[in-house]
């Protein structure tokens, strides 16, 4: 009985964006691991922007350095 939870940023996902996620995480795992698409279980988690960090930084930010930077990872 798989259970897969993906996180992504609260920043305007449809709902057909998100069923698409739920198909393809769920065709996935029949594939590769045969399991029954009737016991997997897919659930989307939605982040406010704030609440979510990436290289000691919150998004906005990192987003922010990065486009400065043009794509040159920061270093703290």
């Amino acid at each position: 009985m798989p259970y897969v939870n993906i996180k992504i940023t609260r920043e305007g996902a449809t709902p057909a964006q998100k069923a698409k996620l739920i198909e393809g995480v769920t065709d996935l795992l029949v594939r590769v691991l045969d399991k029954s698409p009737a016991t997997t279980f897919v659930v989307i988690d939605e982040v406010a922007l704030e609440d979510w960090g990436i290289g000691g930084l919150p998004v906005e930010d990192y987003r922010r350095v990065m486009r400065a930077d043009r794509g040159r990872v920061p270093m703290k």
